[in-house]
């Protein structure tokens, strides 16, 4: 038998999805880093490709029973629950819908809100709201918060978390603690520089708003967009 240990670095499972991703893995070193260790027989890599003989394919791996898994030299008890916690979990995440938090109906709806959530912080707020291809949030996430007359924002981070959630187009606000709501130079650039992101990864910049202390203006209706 060859040992775990003796495998290149490279080759073991757990740094292969650090390095490439879990995405790039085999199901039998994703099996294997599920399963941690292997038995004197045989290494972890060998045993979880034991697993994937006794079955036909994944769905039946996916029905399979705690004496089912037992069945198979290697698998003790423990073992086996943690398999079968592993195939609920993702049971479940399977069947879990994206959680939707409303439609963008209008500028005017979604300033209220925006307005209201953000016109009475101390420091300045960005906020992201990404939207699905029927411009209902599916996320919205604070990006920033900084100083009390400024914030460090980069189109980077906030089209990063875009993607992550599968966004196709994004509104951004932020609030200005003096409560005054008249775009700076600095907004109006930032602004730009979000639009131009946009189009090049193909996420819409839909509005970017300010907030003030009892108002907030639209740079999409402003024309700045």
């Amino acid at each position: 038998m060859q040992k775990f240990t003796d495998l290149p670095v490279e080759s073991r499972p757990r740094e292969r999805l650090k390095e490439y991703g879990q995405s790039a893995l085999a199901n039998h070193e994703l099996l294997a880093i599920l399963l941690r260790t292997g038995t004197r027989d045989q290494n972890v890599l060998q045993l979880s490709l034991q697993v994937f003989s006794h079955f036909d394919d994944l769905y039946m791996l996916k029905n399979a029973s705690l004496e089912e898994l037992m069945e198979i030299p290697g698998i003790g008890k423990a073992k086996a629950v943690e398999l079968l916690a592993a195939i609920e979990l993702g049971k479940r995440m399977s069947h879990t819908p994206i959680v939707k938090e409303g439609a963008v109906t209008s500028s005017q709806y979604i300033g209220q809100i925006l307005l209201d959530e953000l016109k009475d912080l101390q420091q300045e707020h960005v906020v992201a709201l990404f939207l699905n291809t029927k411009n209902e949030i599916i996320k919205k996430e604070t990006i920033f918060k900084g100083s009390l007359n400024s914030s460090v924002a980069h189109p980077r981070e906030i089209f990063k978390a875009a993607i992550k959630c599968s966004s196709a187009r994004l509104i951004i606000a932020h609030n200005h603690p003096s409560g005054n709501p008249e775009p700076s130079d600095a907004d109006l650039s930032f602004t730009q520089r979000m639009s131009e992101a946009g189009r090049l990864i193909g996420i819409e910049l839909l509005d970017h708003f300010i907030i003030g202390d009892d108002s907030y203006i639209s740079l999409k209706e402003l024309g700045a967009l």
